[in-house]
């Protein structure tokens, strides 16, 4: 299963990859923080691809750069003795860290893959000086659990509710809709993450415009298919999500580009989401956006 981002093409790890791993278990980030696995050769690297992917309890996916077609880094999913749920991990080449890769390829999986979805947590485990690594899973807004010992080494355990995934996933299933830069938009994807009677509301300095469903998907749908908005795509820069009982509130931050009318555009802004849980399902309930001017 392939799975794409707005910059990224994830796809399952496989043996014609050895290049790349030989690559990347050998950079001085993965001996620092992950260790060295004494993998020299490509006939090592091909080894090791074999026993992650004999493993059920194991997962990985190459990350390859869309615009190249290059392979930049990793994205893992463990399940390990110690601990009570699989843990998710990322190692990238040098020259691709601290670009947003690793955040972009890591929401990708955790939002795409069933198994995942269906985890009460994900837990995530690095090390006190690795802060790279500190720093993207909270961005990701994990949350610090505490310290544990393994193999007497002191690791840092941190863990994402089921909620908060959830959540994640509904609002960039939002932003999904209406992408037309690498794939056809999903509208019929309104219904399954809105409820039906979702109001939208767009905010500018003249006033409000106030939409139902019907009326707000159907003018996007005529200007994303034919050809007065081309390699649109719209994603969260940034969010606070507060979670009370079966309600919560999301502020986000959001970029969009595209081509309107031929001419490239970009823009940034803010969206307001009230959404609430009903048969462990999040929906949708109110939207009010507005472009920054």
């Amino acid at each position: 299963m392939k799975i794409f981002s707005e910059r990224l093409e994830l796809s399952p790890l496989t043996g014609n990859d050895h290049s790349f791993i030989l690559e990347l278990v050998n950079a001085p980030g993965w001996l620092q923080f992950i260790g060295d696995r004494n993998i020299r050769t490509e006939d090592d690297a091909k080894a090791y691809i074999l026993k992650i992917n004999e493993n059920p309890q194991i997962r990985y996916w190459k990350v390859t750069l869309r615009s190249e077609q290059k392979p930049i880094g990793i994205i893992t999913w463990v399940k390990r003795d110690y601990l009570e749920y699989p843990d998710i991990g990322f190692a990238f080449l040098p020259d691709f860290e601290g670009k947003g890769y690793a955040a972009e390829a890591t929401r990708s999986i955790m939002y795409s893959v069933p198994e995942i979805l269906q985890d009460d947590k994900i837990l995530a485990i690095t090390t006190e000086r690795n802060h790279r690594s500190v720093k993207l899973l909270e961005k990701l807004k994990f949350c610090f659990d505490g310290e544990i010992e393994t193999d007497g080494k002191m690791l840092l355990q941190y863990s994402l509710d089921r909620d908060s995934l959830l959540i994640g996933k509904c609002i960039d299933d939002f932003y999904r809709i209406f992408s037309n830069a690498s794939r056809q938009p999903e509208f019929e994807m309104i219904d399954e993450i809105c409820s039906p009677s979702a109001s939208i509301i767009k905010k500018s300095v003249d006033g409000a415009e106030i939409y139902d469903l019907t009326s707000f998907i159907d003018p996007r749908k005529k200007i994303l298919t034919d050809g007065t908005l081309t390699e649109f795509s719209e994603w969260e820069t940034g969010e606070e999500t507060r979670v009370v009982g079966t309600i919560a509130q999301r502020c986000s931050k959001y970029h969009k580009k595209g081509l309107l009318h031929g001419k490239y555009f970009e823009a940034s802004g803010h969206k307001m989401f009230q959404l609430m849980k009903e048969q462990g399902v999040w929906k949708i309930v109110h939207v009010i956006w507005e472009d920054e001017v």
